[in-house]
């Protein structure tokens, strides 16, 4: 049987971590991009 910690796959601590770090940083990206040009994620994308 395999070791839990030594996987990097599916739902690991390791996993979630980077996640949620790389989530932070997609929502941090969003707000300074709307902080810029004015317009929202929506008026960018052409959908509003």
């Amino acid at each position: 049987m395999e070791n839990q910690e030594t996987t990097k796959f599916g739902f690991t601590q390791f996993a979630e971590t980077w996640n949620g770090r790389l989530a932070m940083l997609g929502f941090l990206v969003g707000i300074a991009t709307e902080l810029l040009t004015g317009q929202g994620i929506l008026s960018q994308l052409g959908l509003l």
